[in-house]
């Protein structure tokens, strides 16, 4: 149990924590939520002991182990697994211990057993199939890949030692979809306790029974994945802002008796009675909700279609293809999700998309005045760390005047005070939104998007998805954010094999198939070859089929009687209102039966010619 008892933190003399108290079940999976800069991850470092408190206690069971995602795996020659594999220090350490005493050397083998050390190799390298390393990486040196991987790798060290209290910080910014949904379904099974600070509305609704919410201080414990909290507590603010406009018109009418009769002696007793009860009067107070924070994506022209059109194309780095064989086609109202493992050749066929990388055969056309619009995390680090946002604007817009520069930045929620912050101050948030506005200024006719929400919080994650909806250009969107596709996307493109083609099922439908692709297939009953009609059935379905045919013949008589009868102007009559409904009822009911004597002949038909094939 994880017991949070009136705790108080403050950051350079600002309260960020004030007398706060939670008590979280041993075993119970809760996901950590509040707007940016309320101290979500100040509360980590107060659970990990790293800071002091000013009041209150943070306790847990007597030994039990708090475990967090480092801020990295070091880039060592050391490989993935043997990193993994260290990360349970007590096993690495009972395997280390050398001795000659017998007894000893029963303890170790006893303990190795308890703590089931040797499935260790095969539950270490599940993890990290889960997390996007196939099996040949495993041998490979963490050195061997890039900072955010190594991050994976960090996530799938701190999952394998199964700390009792579990700490993750936003684990799914560094996964792709793919990852993002594996750790969904790992959480949900996760043996000890887990707080997760998350803005991905997917995983806090799968993944965890409970929301721990941060918010004017204090922190409260709501049952339920967050949209059941979003419910809650949306209804608990409703009824204290209406018992607080209940209090302040019972306030006003109070306080209009004690300014008419305060001056008079014969009514004073009463007047300062009022005023007693004024102060009696208790005003639930309750939290300012920020402006949702609106991304402004200016409207491009309308282009002829198709404005991106690829034809047995294929692209790929020094002279090998990683796509192949694609016929693919962009209109400007197409919203597209492009699903598909890490490394399958997303962002290669983004990029191709874009014009960044010039297909190696085949033939792509665009429109003739395309303009391209184009995200993705790495452009975060090429702003200048040393400028301000404004001054980023200038360089893209030299003639535009400040006012209209800052009208800008205000479009895409960077206040008066961001817009002169150098950008090496700005959070990660405030970064990813200066960058979508770079990418968009130009008014692009197809915005592709390439995790867009890693930095952003759940309110402005819907403010993207409100201007997306709103945008009249074409989008292209690799996201981990299911939430986001399945309001953004309407057709989905699966990148896998070297091929991409259009996933014609949900994106449930792909969920369901990720989470079950590493089970072992069963293997397929041999389907019995079908007995062939005899001669009786097959006359019998016949005549089946010639009654639908009759039927239907007769509907249809009756069909052009009823037009010809609607069709007669002085059925309209304003005097023969109550006939003209009568027919067209019996039109509406002939209407249907119609359809529904179409649909048994087709099913007369078509078990005739399974019959006779």
């Amino acid at each position: 149990m994880l017991r949070i008892d009136d705790i108080s933190y403050s950051v350079e003399g600002r309260p960020l924590i004030d007398h706060a108290s939670a008590v979280i079940p041993e075993g119970h999976k809760v996901g950590l939520v509040g707007r940016n800069g309320t101290g979500k991850t100040t509360l980590f470092r107060l659970i990990r002991g790293e800071l002091t408190l000013e009041t209150g206690t943070i306790s847990v069971p007597r030994g039990a182990k708090i475990g967090g995602v480092a801020q990295e795996a070091p880039a060592s020659d050391v490989s993935l697994l043997d990193t993994v594999l260290a990360a349970d220090t007590e096993r690495a350490a009972l395997l280390a211990e050398e001795t000659e005493d017998a007894a000893r050397i029963a303890e170790i083998q006893a303990r190795l057993t308890d703590i089931d050390a040797w499935s260790a190799e095969g539950r270490a390298a599940s993890i990290l199939k889960g997390l996007g390393f196939d099996d040949p990486d495993h041998a490979r040196p963490c050195s061997d890949f890039s900072g955010g991987w190594r991050m994976r790798v960090a996530l799938a060290a701190v999952l394998f030692a199964e700390p009792d209290l579990l700490l993750l910080d936003e684990p799914t910014n560094y996964l792709d979809l793919e990852g993002a949904l594996w750790l969904e379904s790992y959480l949900a099974k996760y043996p000890h306790t887990v707080l997760v600070i998350s803005h991905d509305r997917g995983l806090l609704n799968r993944a965890v029974g409970s929301i721990l919410h941060l918010e004017a201080k204090k922190i409260t414990l709501y049952k339920g994945g967050y949209d059941t909290f979003a419910e809650t507590r949306a209804a608990r603010l409703a009824v204290a802002e209406a018992e607080n406009r209940k209090n302040a018109a019972r306030r006003d009418h109070l306080q209009s008796f004690v300014d008419r009769f305060r001056a008079k002696a014969t009514k004073a007793k009463q007047a300062q009675s009022r005023l007693k009860m004024i102060e009696k009067l208790k005003f639930t107070v309750t939290p300012q909700e920020a402006a949702l924070r609106k991304f402004t994506f200016p409207e491009p022209e309308e282009l002829s279609p198709p404005i991106v059109a690829i034809e047995s194309g294929s692209v790929g780095y020094d002279g090998k293809a990683v796509l192949s064989k694609l016929d693919l086609r962009i209109d400007q109202d197409d919203r597209i999700a492009l699903l598909g493992k890490n490394g399958e050749g997303k962002s290669t066929l983004s990029k191709l998309i874009s014009g960044r990388l010039a297909s190696m055969g085949g033939r792509v056309t665009t429109a003739s005045k395309l303009r391209i619009g184009y995200f993705a995390q790495h452009q975060m680090d090429e702003l200048y760390p040393d400028e301000t946002p404004i001054d980023h604007l200038r360089r893209l817009r030299p003639d535009e005047t400040p006012a209209r520069l800052r009208a800008r930045l205000s479009g895409f929620g960077l206040g008066a005070e961001q817009a002169e912050t150098v950008v090496a101050r700005l959070s990660g948030g405030q970064k990813a939104r200066l960058t979508l506005l770079i990418a968009t200024i130009d008014a692009p006719h197809l915005l592709i998007l390439d995790e867009p929400t890693n930095h952003l919080d759940i309110k402005s994650r819907e403010a993207l998805v409100e201007a997306l909806t709103e945008y009249t250009g074409a989008v292209v969107l690799v996201s981990h954010d299911m939430h986001l596709l399945s309001l953004v996307a309407d057709r989905l493109w699966l990148v896998k094999g070297g091929r991409v083609t259009p996933f014609e099922e949900d994106l449930e439908a792909y969920r369901k198939l990720l989470l079950t692709s590493d089970k072992p297939e069963k293997p397929a009953e041999e389907k019995p070859k079908p007995r062939k009609a005899s001669r009786d059935e097959v006359l019998a379905l016949r005549s089946e089929v010639r009654k639908c045919e009759a039927r239907v013949e007769k509907l249809e008589d009756m069909r052009e009687k009823l037009a010809k009868k609607l069709a007669n102007p002085d059925l309209y009559d304003k005097s023969k209102v109550g006939e003209m409904e009568v027919w067209q009822k019996k039109y509406a009911e002939v209407m249907d039966g119609l359809d529904r004597a179409e649909a048994l002949w087709m099913q007369a038909q078509e078990k005739l010619d399974r019959a006779q094939a």
